[in-house]
Parts: structure tokens; sequence; C-alpha cells
């Protein structure tokens, strides 16, 4: 009884790098370039999360201090209890499987440091959407893959952080269960599950999405200094995708599942990203950024 009480005294510990840090980071906007300032803002929040669901990881999961170490420095998932549990048995891949990480990382630096300069220079939108579609290809879906084969192959559970968006059959899937799982982990955890019994699913599901797009004003508007509330109402309306999905309405159109729900999430997901990643963020931080890395 004492021990859990001590524990719950110390939460407040796991909190305090995701609300200093950011913070912190924010204070330099007048000091760093905008893409620096993305940067520091992603990394900020990146370890204070990271911090936070290793210290609130169960005490029944074994920590040896190698996976500790690994999992805050060299694991970009969300999942602390899968990472450190010691006790998962972990299917090892087959070498398509590294074959094709390998060839999504070369494609995703293949755009950004050859197509994206091929572009003209009169259409930085499309220069700049190039470049972060090959920055996403290159990171998310191959060198984080490559990382999870790696950590698997050793006998450590690191699930991918993307999981074949591209046949997800209903928004639900696409966000719940094949984009970012990362962040879909820190967000059931954190947000979802405690809001679940206050608010019902429904609306502790569309809470999600609003933190997400609040989150993400954070780090794409904030330092383009414009366009502020485009990736929060991209996020709205993800949310308002999900609901409209899985009512009687969507239900009759079939909109879960087959080439209609396939359909119904590609429109949702592509048609409006030009909110989530505006021109304003494309001109001033992404373009940059692909100068200073030689990529244009």
């Amino acid at each position: 009884m004492e021990t859990t009480k001590a524990g719950r005294n110390l939460q407040w510990i796991g909190w305090v790098p995701i609300a200093v840090l950011p913070v912190a980071a924010a204070f330099c906007r007048n000091l760093a370039n905008p893409w620096e300032l993305m940067w520091c803002l992603c990394f900020a929040i990146f370890a204070g999360l990271k911090w936070l669901t290793w210290w609130k990881a169960p005490a029944r999961v074994a920590r040896p201090t190698w996976r500790s170490v690994a999992y805050l420095l060299a694991w970009p998932g969300m999942d602390a209890h899968a990472f450190l549990d010691q006790s998962r048995r972990v299917t090892r891949h087959a070498r398509k499987d590294w074959l094709r990480a390998i060839f999504k990382t070369a494609l995703g630096a293949a755009l950004l440091w050859i197509v994206a300069r091929r572009i003209p220079s009169d259409e930085p939108l499309v220069r700049g959407w190039v470049g972060m579609a090959g920055l996403i290809l290159l990171l998310h879906f191959g060198s984080f893959e490559l990382i999870s084969l790696f950590w698997r192959s050793v006998g450590v559970d690191a699930r991918p952080i993307m999981s074949s968006p591209l046949r997800a059959t209903s928004l639900s899937e696409f966000w719940g269960e094949r984009w970012n799982l990362g962040f879909r982990q820190l967000s059931y955890d954190l947000i979802f599950r405690p809001l679940l019994k206050i608010c019902g699913a429904g609306v502790a599901g569309f809470l999600v999405f609003l933190a997400s797009g609040l989150i993400h004003d954070f780090v794409i508007s904030f330092p383009a200094r414009g366009g502020y509330g485009l990736p929060t109402a991209y996020f709205i309306l993800q949310g308002m995708g999900v609901t409209i999905e899985r009512s009687n309405f969507g239900k009759r159109l079939g909109l879960r599942n087959g080439l209609r729900g396939w359909l119904f999430t590609a429109v949702f997901t592509l048609a409006p990203a030009f909110w989530l990643f505006h021109p304003l963020f494309v001109l001033r931080v992404i373009l940059p950024f692909m100068q200073a890395i030689r990529a244009i």
C-alpha cells in the first residue's frame, strides 16, 4: 500500500518534461529559423512524451537498463509496455520485409534529393509537397520500419509506426490501426481511455482528433507564423468523417468497408491535406529546410 501511494505521489515527475520542454522550445521562436524551431518543437514534444510513457509503464514490466535507454533514445514508438517487456515473444520477419523497407527509404531519399530539385523553382508549393512526401516516406515508412525490423530481430516487441495505411477501408481503420501508431497508442492511453467513462466513446474519440489538431498547429503554424487553425480544422474534419461513417447513414452507404470505404477514406484524408500542411508552412518552413539539407 505504501509503495502504491508513493508511486502516485511521484506521478508528477513523468509530466515535467512534456510541460517544460515544448514551452522552452517555443521561447526560442525569435532565436531560430522557422525550420529549426519546427524541429525543436518536434523533438521537445517527442522527448517529453517518451519520458512520460516510460515513466507510466507498469511496474510489473521488467526494465533492464539497456531496454530503457533504447526505448528513450533509439525507438520512435510510444508503446513502452511492449518494448520494455522481456517476456514477449516476437516473430522475426522475412528478408522481403527488409528489402521493402530499404526500398521505401531509398524512394523517399530520391524524392527529397533528386525529384524535388528537378521541379521548376517557379513552382515552390509543388517542390515543397514533393519534398515533404519524400521526407515522410524516408522517415515514417522507411527508416522507422528498418528500426522496427532491427529491434524485432533481437527479440524486442517494436511494432512498425505505419501499418500499410493505403489498405485502410474506413477512416476509423486508417487513424486507429494504420497511421502513426505511436501517436495512436499515446492518445488512447492519455486521452481516450481516461475520458471514455466520462463522455463516451464518440466524444472521447473526437477530443483525440482535436488534441492532435492543436499539437499539429503548434508544430506547423507556430513556426510558420501563419495558417493558424488550419491543421486543427483538418483533424476536426477527420473526427467528423469518423462520426459520419459510424452513423446509420454511413452504415447504409457502406462507408466502413470495401471500395466505398476506401474511397471515402482517401477523399477525407487527401482532399483537405493542404489545411494540414498549408502553403505558409511549405514556403516558410519546408523549403528553407530543404535548402539547408541541399535538397534544392
